[in-house]
């Protein structure tokens, strides 16, 4: 689509995400939804843009509730009592990004045809209101509270010493309160409001975390987490300090649910196959999960990003909930015990960023790159996978910035470095 990539619209401010973009959006969402009720997280321009948003969709009559600066689980389980939620961020891209997630009353993201009729919307603006029939903005209060009750209720109480990095975004409040409430000690790192992220990036990876693993060890806790920007994802550190990546944090959750099946996307680990009974591959992104979920009834889904979704309570990924079910479990057993009994393969996974303009040609020699190859199976649903006797790899656009995204996983170290030679090559020449 035009406006929507993987994860809701979203681009650098002033330049791909401008003001008249924002209030579009609201404008679209307003003529779809009568009441809406939206969140931003702490990006310095949530403010503007939320603004924005309030402007678009009260000229289109739509009420529009204002929960303030909450994480984006916090705002997609608020949507349960309205027609749609808008969130306001740009989850863990860097601090000059800003952009809108769409949710339906179910915690799920706008679906393709509802993401297609914003685009069309925005595209054929319809009338304004007139005087007498504009919309109205209110605040809302009590949704970070119904967020941990919700919770609360759901997962076994913990003890667990945790440290929670909050990044300085918008679980700065929700995750350390409600694993305090869980009964769990907890020490907060970033927990500070602030969009320009002086802690570090708004993505949590595993660089991005040595504060996050020396305090783990200097307090001897069993667990650290992280989340992004706004709280849909949440990475770990066990109790020895190692990071665990977000493959083998799904087949955790999966095998300590034991869940009949998993949904994950194309870069997910081949740990899921071993581990699960039935694995259900999806496109990268948190709205191709949910509609997988709904479609195939399965009990649960996740992404190596970093999200997990728990249909049982709500179709958003919500790195909050997941932190605090971690939490209970590294209280019943120690983490790394847990995660060492699982199967290991190594694996890579970067990033090549691309000039934006020239999108078109990388896909075009992406397609031809990919389709030479000598494997024994190439899958096209997100991007090219291309599976080997005793590996895989993939190559994809990014759904939210202009890079090329790349995975490999093999059995052995060998076969390893042989698929990222091949990965190398490709994107070489699709780049050069």
């Amino acid at each position: 689509m035009r406006l929507f990539g993987s994860s809701g619209i979203r681009g650098v401010i002033g330049k791909d995400f401008t003001i008249e973009l924002a209030e579009s959006i609201g404008e679209a969402a307003g003529g779809m939804h009568g009441r809406i009720v939206m969140g931003r997280d702490t990006r310095t321009s949530g403010p503007m843009v939320a603004q924005a948003i309030v402007c678009g969709a009260t000229a289109a009559g739509a009420e529009v509730h204002d929960a303030g600066m909450v994480s984006t689980p916090t705002l997609a389980r608020a949507a349960s009592s309205f027609g749609c939620g808008i969130m306001v961020t740009a989850s863990h891209n860097p601090a000059q990004y800003n952009g809108v997630k769409l949710w339906n009353p179910d915690g799920s993201a706008f679906d393709t045809i509802q993401m297609e009729e914003v685009e069309d919307r925005i595209d054929s603006p319809r009338p304004g209101k007139d005087w007498r029939s504009v919309g109205r903005s209110f605040m809302l209060e009590g949704a970070e509270r119904s967020h941990i009750d919700a919770i609360l209720d759901g997962v076994r109480d913990s003890e667990a010493s945790v440290v929670v990095d909050c990044g300085c975004g918008a679980t700065f409040r929700v995750s350390p309160l409600a694993l305090r409430e869980l009964g769990c000690s907890v020490l907060s790192l970033n927990a500070q409001p602030d969009g320009f992220f002086p802690g570090r990036t708004p993505e949590p990876t595993e660089e991005a975390l040595a504060d996050l693993k020396a305090a783990v060890l200097r307090r001897k806790a069993d667990l650290g987490i992280a989340h992004d920007g706004d709280g849909d994802r949440m990475v770990a550190v066990d109790d020895k300090g190692r990071f665990v990546s977000g493959d083998r944090l799904i087949a955790l959750f999966a095998s300590a649910m034991n869940a009949s099946g998993v949904v994950a996307p194309m870069d997910a680990s081949m740990v899921l196959d071993e581990m699960v009974g039935t694995v259900e591959r999806c496109r990268v992104g948190d709205v191709y999960v949910a509609e997988a979920l709904k479609r195939t009834g399965l009990d649960f889904g996740g992404e190596p990003s970093g999200t997990y979704i728990f249909p049982r309570q709500t179709y958003c990924p919500d790195g909050v909930l997941a932190g605090a079910m971690l939490a209970s479990m590294a209280s019943e057993q120690p983490l790394s015990e847990r995660l060492d009994s699982l199967p290991s393969f190594p694996s890579a996974r970067g990033s090549q960023p691309f000039k934006a303009e020239e999108r078109g040609q990388v896909v075009e020699r992406l397609g031809a790159e990919m389709s030479g190859l000598d494997c024994d199976r190439l899958l096209t649903l997100d991007g090219f996978r291309a599976e080997f006797p005793d590996g895989w790899l993939l190559v994809r656009l990014s759904g939210t910035e202009p890079k090329l995204r790349t995975t490999a996983e093999a059995r052995d170290q060998e076969e390893l470095e042989r698929l990222q030679g091949i990965v190398r090559g490709v994107v070489g020449r699709c780049l050069a």
